[in-house]
């Protein structure tokens, strides 16, 4: 992190890891402990990037794999530029739920992406986390989840038990071939448990 700078916290996971209620409970600590906080997520995140959530969510059309990873990183560089980099600059921690984590587990371990156009594209954003949560849970919570949530799946949510296998394959690959940023912490506790073990994290970081 550099002087002056923010810190930027990335919350990954498969569906149902609980990223969404984690960063709030996680933004919330650390706007108690005294800290500015900016709280976004991806796809999305600024309402350019919003424009192509929306596309690549509805599932409206099946854009070829190549152009489903481009119009990722084009909504990842728009909030990225008008959300996340000003933040950080102001001195913000900025909490993300999902960063290009996801776009190498999601199109290119669940789709069949390649992975080295992922990794270029991750390269070429050129901002790469100060910590990665990569919140795991078994393919049956996330199944057990994902129907209690009720309401319209988007077009990830509509796929089968065998992809979810991948996604969670995929980020515990990806977790072990950063371990200097990526930590995994089980997802299957209770929310409070889970809160206080991100906490713990968090501060390890946070410590001089």
């Amino acid at each position: 992190m550099v002087a002056g700078r923010g810190l930027f916290i990335t919350l990954e996971g498969g569906e149902g890891a609980g990223k969404s209620t984690q960063l709030r409970l996680l933004g919330a600590a650390l706007e108690q402990a005294g800290h500015l906080v900016c709280q976004t997520r991806e796809p999305g995140g600024s309402p350019g990037a919003d424009i192509l959530r929306e596309l690549l969510l509805s599932g409206r059309h099946e854009f070829a794999q190549s152009a489903e990873v481009l119009l990722h990183f084009a909504s990842r560089a728009e909030h990225v530029a008008r959300v996340v980099e000003p933040a950080l600059a102001s001195g913000a921690f900025v909490v993300c739920d999902r960063y290009y984590d996801s776009t190498m587990v999601y199109q290119g371990y669940g789709l069949g992406a390649e992975k080295g156009m992922i990794r270029a594209l991750s390269g070429m954003i050129g901002l790469v986390p100060d910590l990665t949560i990569m919140l795991d849970v078994s393919v049956e919570t996330t199944l057990r989840r994902m129907a209690l949530r009720g309401g319209a799946q988007d077009r990830y949510e509509r796929l089968g038990a065998a992809f979810f296998e991948r996604i969670r394959e995929g980020f515990l690959e990806v977790a072990a071939e950063a371990p200097a940023r990526c930590v995994v912490l089980s997802g299957e506790a209770a929310v409070e448990e889970v809160a206080a073990g991100i906490w713990r994290i968090v501060s390890e970081r946070l410590s001089p």
